[in-house]
């Protein structure tokens, strides 16, 4: 079991918001940009495509936040059908450097689940900065789930704090609004009863889900 530093609840909920805003805060910025140009250049197609292809990115990040972050609109302990996961994955993708190939049928699983599914897509994303590809394979949801997610890309670079979570060396330097996300993912994990394993060489590095 993975020993995780103690967050309280209003500080994970500070910093999970803080990191939302980080990841919107770019096309949202690119909106008014573009809306700036329209003021002075009314028919500018540039302008306009700078708006609505910042418009739909800020709402692809947004969606996508609200189920891997957030309650989603269902119950504590609820459950999310994975097609809604999986668009909402699609889209986010769409505006990132790697591709997202997604296996697996669609079916309700626990909320835990689903959001750790989305949450490692965002650890094997930041992994492969100049990614190639992404391949979620969902190959068991009940009575025990177990999920791989591949990232193939070059350079390979799995977050050192990701590493050092797993190692349970999760070192001197406080959790902050770039960390949390990855210590939220591993938090999933353990209150779902879950392990996640990674192995890396060369240019693949495998994230693995399964019972503890």
């Amino acid at each position: 079991m993975i020993d995780l530093p103690e967050l309280s609840a209003p500080d994970l909920a500070a910093l999970l918001a803080s990191r939302v805003c980080h990841d919107v805060i770019s096309p949202v910025g690119a909106i008014r940009a573009g809306f700036e140009l329209l003021d002075d250049m009314p028919d500018d197609p540039d302008a306009m495509a700078l708006v609505r292809n910042s418009t739909h990115c800020a709402v692809a990040k947004l969606e996508f936040a609200r189920v891997a972050f957030g309650s989603s609109g269902s119950a504590s302990g609820g459950q999310i059908d994975l097609g809604t996961a999986r668009q909402v994955a699609e889209n986010f993708m769409k505006f990132e450097k790697a591709d997202l190939v997604w296996n697996g049928e669609r079916a309700y699983t626990a909320k835990g689940l689903a959001k750790l599914i989305l949450n490692l897509i965002l650890v094997a994303n930041s992994s492969v900065p100049r990614g190639r590809e992404i391949v979620v394979d969902i190959e068991s949801l009940e009575p025990e789930p177990r999920v791989t997610i591949t990232a193939r890309g070059k350079p390979l670079r799995v977050p050192a704090r990701f590493r050092a979570f797993l190692a349970n060396e999760p070192g001197q330097d406080p959790v902050d609004a770039q960390a949390v996300q990855i210590y939220y993912t591993l938090l999933l994990a353990r209150e779902a009863g879950l392990a996640v394993t990674l192995e890396a060489e060369a240019e693949v590095a495998v994230f693995k889900v399964a019972p503890v």
